[in-house]
């Protein structure tokens, strides 16, 4: 997709583009890199876009099995895109890769997405141990978990947990 034909989609809402940062520092968009990640505006196209039929998803087939977590971010950003929630991602060169990273109040949040009940968050840790921040977040299709630096939302809940006052 060229350029022009990007920032239309961009600005019309067809498409969204999460942006990296370098650093999760308020405010985050001064840390944005040129990389982004781009996403359908919803999780039906990006399924009808895929050629996925309701059978892959519902028998959740070993075709679906490399989609499941484009899928499930997709999921999430959507319901971060609807409660007005400005995302980001972080990497670190090549090590690590957090989802999503985003500001709630004062403070800022990484969010990473598994779309199995696999709880292994390692970029989620190379995150926590380099930034400290106050807690970090997961979901997945386990239940509501909480330890010291770490909760799991179910993904069930994520349209709810984190925009409550």
């Amino acid at each position: 997709m060229n350029i022009l034909k990007r920032v239309a989609a961009v600005k019309s809402n067809l498409i969204y583009q999460v942006k990296q940062i370098s650093k999760p520092s308020i405010p985050l968009n001064s840390y944005e890199t040129n990389a982004f990640k781009i996403f359908i505006n919803d999780v039906g196209l990006l399924a009808a876009k895929a050629e996925l039929d309701v059978k892959t998803l519902l028998d959740g087939s070993e075709i679906f099995v490399e989609f499941k977590g484009a899928f499930t971010e997709q999921y999430v950003l959507q319901e971060m895109v609807a409660r007005g929630i400005q995302s980001f991602y972080w990497t670190s060169e090549g090590i690590a890769e957090v989802d999503f990273v985003f500001r709630h109040k004062s403070e800022i949040f990484p969010l990473e997405v598994k779309a199995e009940e696999n709880l292994q968050s390692k970029s989620l840790k190379v995150y926590s141990e380099k930034y400290n921040p106050p807690i970090a977040f997961r979901t997945s299709m386990m239940g509501y978990r909480k330890e010291s630096w770490l909760i799991n939302v179910p993904l069930y809940a994520i349209g709810t947990y984190f925009w409550k006052d």
